[in-house]
């Protein structure tokens, strides 16, 4: 009997200009990637402004940051997991230059990042982060990237 895969519905949304970016069909690969049960959600690639508002009025922190996730959770039992990712471009790109990261691989990672956020994992404690660093860790490399997290 073969067990059925989670299902991704993922709606991605550029809030600022596409050039230079993923395509949305990349982004949904690095999410699927990522999937631990079945989700909904949208992803949003936002510019710098958004990224600091969304951030401080949200969390609290007057910055843009390169990945927030809104976990909703689910909407009855059996529902699919749901929530929004957010990804600010400007600073992820300028993460990865300074990381001598591939564009590429730093979004799959924030992708990755934030899809198992919103399943779930968090890094608040020592123990948690090793955990979900080793899952991001395992997805990007069974995906062809090089180890997110080498210093």
């Amino acid at each position: 009997m073969a067990t059925d895969r989670p299902k991704l519905s993922l709606s991605v949304q550029y809030a600022v200009d596409k050039d230079g970016l993923p395509a949305s069909a990349s982004f949904r690969t690095w999410a699927r990637a990522a999937l631990q049960g079945d989700v909904e959600a949208a992803l949003r690639i936002v510019d710098e402004a958004e990224g600091r508002a969304l951030n401080r009025d949200y969390r609290g922190k007057d910055y843009a940051t390169n990945v927030l996730t809104f976990a909703y959770g689910r909407q009855a039992e059996g529902a699919p997991m749901t929530g929004d990712l957010v990804l600010c471009a400007p600073v992820v790109a300028r993460e990865a230059a300074e990381q001598g990261k591939a564009l590429d691989a730093h979004f799959a990672h924030l992708t990755i990042h934030g899809m198992l956020h919103l399943q779930g994992y968090d890094h608040e404690t020592h123990d948690d982060a090793v955990i979900m660093e080793a899952v991001e860790s395992f997805i990007m490399q069974h995906m062809g990237y090089p180890e997110p997290y080498l210093k």
